[in-house]
C-alpha cells in the first residue's frame, strides 16, 4: 500500500492532474472507478489571480480525501504562499508542478523549465514544505533535454527537501509528448531514491500498467491521457494487479451510462453554457473508438442545449446497438 504522508492510497494507478481535464467531475468519476487518488488541475502559484472564476472551479474540493491541487510557479515564496492558502482551504496533499512542458508554463520559468535550474528546484520545494504541515509531492519529466536527463539528481534533491512523493513522466521537456516514453530513467530514480515513486507516460492499458510497474519498480502508476474517455481504466489496472486477470470488457451500454452521467455532471459543475463546451471533448474521447470517422463529433459539437447533447447521444448508442444487430443477423 502506497503512503504519503499519513494517507494510505487505496490504490497503485493515480489520476495525473492535467489543465482543462481533471476538473471535478472527472475527478470524481475516475475515483469511482478506484483510482487512488486525483489531483487537481495546476494552479498558477499567484494568489492575486486566484479571485476568478476559472481558479474558483479548479479549487473546488471533492468530498472524499485526500484531496490533492497542484500548484505551479517559479517563484518560491509565491509557492510557499500558495501552498499555505491550500492548506486553509482544507487540501491534504500540496503537489508541485515541474513537468509540464507547455510553451506558456515554460516562458515564465516554470512547470519542466525549472529542471534547468536545480538551486531554484531546491528553493521551491524547500519553501513549499517549510510552509505547511501536510505532504508535499513532486512532478517531473525525467530531465530538460535529452541531453539532460538529470531527473535522478533532481529526485535525490526534492527527496532531501522533504518531498513526500514523487511522479516521474518518462519524456524529457524537449520530447513535449512526441514519441515515446522511457522507462530506465524512472527505473534508475526508483533505486535512487526511497519515497514513492509513480511511473508515468504512455500508459492506456491494464497490461501496459503491469510492464511498467514490473519494469521500473515503481510503486504505483500515474495515468493521464490514457483515462481520457476510460475512467474505466482504474478499474481495469486494479483487477489486473490483484488478480492477473483482464476485467470483463466495458460494454457499449456502460459507455453510454458513464458518458451520460458525465455529462450531467458537467452542465451542473460549470453551468450550461460552459458545460456545453468541455462536454464536446470528452464526448470525442468516449467515441473515439466507436465512431472513428468522427461524424458524431461534428454533429455534437454543433448542439446548443444540454437536453439536444443528451437526446444526440441516446440516438448515436440506439443507431450503433442496430448497426450491430445487423451486423450480426
Amino acid at each position: 500500500m502506497i503512503q504519503i504522508g499519513p494517507h494510505k492510497l487505496p490504490a497503485r494507478a493515480v489520476l495525473a492532474p492535467m489543465a482543462g481535464i481533471t476538473d471535478l467531475p472527472f475527478r470524481r468519476l475516475c475515483r469511482e472507478f478506484g483510482a487512488g487518488l486525483a489531483v487537481s488541475e495546476m494552479l498558477a502559484s499567484d494568489a492575486s489571480l486566484w479571485d476568478t472564476r476559472k481558479s474558483h472551479l479548479r479549487l473546488a474540493h471533492d468530498d472524499s480525501t485526500p484531496r490533492a491541487i497542484q500548484i505551479a510557479g517559479a517563484d518560491p515564496a509565491m509557492m510557499a504562499d500558495a501552498a499555505r492558502r491550500c492548506a486553509d482551504m482544507g487540501t491534504d496533499i500540496i503537489d508541485i508542478n515541474m513537468g509540464c512542458p507547455a510553451k506558456k508554463v515554460c516562458k515564465k520559468a516554470a512547470g519542466s523549465a525549472l529542471l534547468k535550474e536545480p538551486n531554484l528546484v531546491k528553493d521551491i520545494v524547500s519553501s513549499v514544505v517549510a510552509a505547511v504541515d501536510i505532504p508535499v509531492t513532486l512532478k517531473i519529466r525525467t530531465g530538460w533535454s535529452r541531453d539532460q536527463r538529470n531527473g535522478i539528481d533532481i529526485a535525490k534533491l526534492a527527496q532531501d527537501c522533504g518531498i513526500s512523493s514523487l511522479a516521474v513522466h518518462g519524456r524529457t521537456r524537449e520530447c513535449r509528448y512526441l514519441g515515446n516514453a522511457e522507462y530506465d530513467t524512472i527505473a534508475a530514480i526508483k533505486q535512487a531514491i526511497t519515497i514513492p515513486v509513480f511511473a508515468n507516460g504512455d500508459i492506456c492499458t491494464a497490461q501496459q500498467a503491469k510492464q511498467v510497474l514490473d519494469y521500473t519498480g515503481a510503486d504505483g502508476v500515474m495515468i493521464g491521457r490514457g483515462a481520457q474517455g476510460k475512467p474505466w481504466l482504474f478499474r481495469d489496472i486494479n483487477t489486473f494487479l490483484a488478480t492477473g486477470k483482464l476485467a470483463a470488457p466495458v460494454t457499449t451500454t456502460e459507455i453510454k451510462h458513464v458518458l451520460l452521467s458525465h455529462l450531467s455532471a458537467l452542465y451542473q459543475f460549470y453551468g450550461e453554457v460552459h458545460g456545453l463546451r468541455i462536454a464536446r471533448k470528452h464526448c470525442a474521447w468516449y467515441l473515439q473508438e466507436l465512431d472513428p470517422t468522427t461524424g458524431f463529433r461534428g454533429i455534437f459539437n454543433r448542439l446548443e442545449s444540454a437536453s439536444a447533447q443528451q437526446d444526440a447521444v441516446h440516438r448515436y448508442f440506439e443507431q450503433h446497438d442496430q448497426n450491430q444487430q445487423d451486423a450480426a443477423a
